[in-house]
């Protein structure tokens, strides 16, 4: 009975569509985290509050996520001064972690980059934890675009809803109010 029970919950698990995630769907708010970034120092998703922020989770070991990384990076350079945030999270454990500093130095990615070596916030986005995975964030922290995996070309969606979401943060903001001289 016991086997069968293991059976039907693998399964369960299993059937979870690809790109969805149950712990924070599209609209939801997405789960707080604090991570440390490449040089120690502490960021949360909070302190994004007001940006569109894409978060991708990767890995040294991961292919597609290498492949993935310079587009991310033109991604980050061309919107990085109209709202938008990239925060690459490293799902690199203990034995490999030491790799991700070097790696991204090496190719000269700017992007911030966080580590979670003992994967509690991949978990929280992502429970199956495929790599590459991205989650767009609105800039009232709530779960727009959910993504899984890296195929050539997924770039250019990427690209569109990151603009769409960044068009959309423009008109909502009031236009800021030049001071008027006084005669």
């Amino acid at each position: 009975m016991r086997r069968w029970l293991a059976l039907i919950l693998v399964f369960t698990f299993a059937l979870v569509a690809p790109g969805t995630n149950p712990r924070a769907g599209e609209g939801q708010a997405a789960p707080e985290f604090t991570l440390r970034d490449i040089d120690n120092k502490p960021v949360s998703l909070k302190d994004m509050t007001g940006k569109v922020t894409l978060i991708s989770f990767w890995a040294t070991w991961c292919a597609p996520c290498q492949v993935e990384m310079p587009h991310l990076q033109k991604l980050y350079d061309t919107y990085k001064d109209k709202g938008f945030m990239l925060l690459m999270i490293s799902a690199d454990d203990a034995r490999s972690v030491s790799r991700v500093k070097p790696l991204i130095k090496s190719k000269g990615y700017s992007f911030p980059v966080l580590l979670d070596t003992d994967t509690k916030v991949v978990s929280q986005y992502n429970p199956n934890k495929t790599l590459p995975y991205s989650e767009l964030i609105g800039p009232d922290l709530k779960v727009l675009w959910q993504h899984q995996g890296y195929t050539a070309g997924d770039e250019v969606e990427t690209e569109r809803r990151v603009k769409a979401a960044l068009d959309a943060l423009a008109a909502a903001t009031p236009p800021a109010v030049a001071p008027t001289a006084t005669p």
